[in-house]
């Protein structure tokens, strides 16, 4: 089954260059496009795409406001890849503190956009560049620390989570711990219930303001 995408951007001749690209690759499909956040919602109940790659600033209702209500209003959410002009974007930041699981520029190359789309896909990895990463240090709030020391993660949930803050999927975790794949997704998933996270992308938004992992 090929992956499904819905693109939303105000600039129809984004959409167009994205949809040239990603229709490019047989395993990926562009099922629909909307110009606005505020169609996002009723155009996923109707498509049912695996990623919605989404503008962060548009007019009537940004990616962030979009994302918002998607996660909260729509079971079984599709995966949302923000998309954007400027990479240290506050409005990029706020987008993945609510909720969506990756980030792609949209100057990247056509290699780069199709990678992002599968990654995200799959789930089992992030794109968390490093601008990015100094905005969540930068947000650090003491409430971030006290969720991160009430978690009381075991050494070895500790160094699975300080891998995925650098971006590395379970396969590669598992790799770099000399694990079993089965293995790694356990911890990832203690990690997560521990840190009460919805996603990998919000257990390192956490481990990135509470300080346990530092921006480098």
């Amino acid at each position: 089954m090929p992956v499904t995408v819905l693109l939303v951007d105000d600039e129809p001749l984004v959409r167009a260059g994205l949809r040239a690209v990603l229709e490019a690759q047989p395993e990926i499909e562009v099922v629909g496009e909307a110009g606005d956040g505020a169609a996002v919602i009723p155009l996923v109940r109707q498509l049912r795409p695996d990623v919605v790659a989404m503008d962060v600033r548009m007019p009537l209702m940004d990616g962030i406001e979009a994302t918002r209500v998607l996660l909260r209003t729509v079971p079984d959410p599709p995966k949302i890849l923000v998309v954007t002009t400027f990479e240290n974007d506050e409005y990029v930041y706020e987008a993945l503190r609510a909720g969506a699981d990756g980030f792609l520029l949209k100057r990247a190359r056509p290699a780069e956009i199709v990678h992002a789309v599968r990654l995200v896909a799959e789930g089992e990895s992030l794109l968390f560049p490093a601008a990015v990463r100094q905005l969540a240090a930068e947000y650090g709030t003491s409430k971030a620390r006290d969720v991160m020391e009430r978690a009381s993660l075991t050494e070895r949930e500790a160094a699975v989570l300080r891998l995925m803050a650098r971006g590395l999927s379970n396969a590669e975790i598992a790799a770099r711990l000399v694990v079993g794949i089965e293995t790694v997704k356990s911890h990832v998933s203690a990690v997560l219930a521990k840190l009460g996270a919805r996603d990998r992308t919000q257990a390192v938004i956490a481990a990135y303001e509470s300080g346990f992992v530092a921006p480098s």
